[in-house]
């Protein structure tokens, strides 16, 4: 990015403006790409714990921690500095989620039940159409709810899981 603001600050120097804007639009399109990148790493962390939740029935601090951060960082990430449009709209989720869900299996074949299962026994037992439907519903609430309310609403959203009742009260 260095090299690019020293040749936008040249073309603006030598009074090249077509050349300085094509830089400009290159840098911005630079900045969305990061900015996709890392929703596309917090989503990748939900769908994780929702294949978690599915395979082991239950819900851990841990794991409600790691979907509630997810979620309130795709929030903030995915709000536009204008405030009133988005990276990704509520309409377009579908190929991330599609895109980022073979990638989950695969890491969560680490961590689910300690590891026991292959990635191709996780991809085989899983649900995947139960794992999409939910990470779209906890996608749209980060739509709905400030950044101040949808930690609780969250909350609410897990206890429905399986295991989530027990979670609630604290028997893990």
């Amino acid at each position: 990015m260095t090299q690019e603001l020293m040749d936008l600050r040249n073309c603006i120097l030598q009074q090249r403006y077509n050349d300085a804007l094509a830089i400009v639009d290159e840098l911005e399109a630079m900045g969305k790409q990061a900015i996709l990148r890392n929703i596309e790493s917090f989503l990748k962390i939900l769908l994780i714990h929702l294949i978690k939740n599915q395979i082991e029935q239950r819900v851990t601090n841990s794991w409600a921690a790691s979907i509630r951060n997810s979620l309130i960082e795709i929030k903030k990430l995915n709000l536009k500095e204008n405030k009133k449009s988005y990276y990704i709209n509520q309409n377009e989720w579908n190929i991330y989620i599609q895109e980022g869900i073979d990638s989950a299996i695969r890491d969560a074949s680490v961590e689910v039940l300690n590891g026991v299962y292959s990635p191709f026994k996780i991809a085989e037992i899983v649900d995947q159409e139960q794992i999409i439907n939910q990470t779209q519903i906890l996608l749209e609430l980060s739509y709905n709810y400030s950044v101040k309310e949808l930690a609780a609403v969250i909350d609410n959203y897990l206890i429905q899981l399986p295991g989530g009742e027990d979670w609630k009260l604290g028997k893990i």
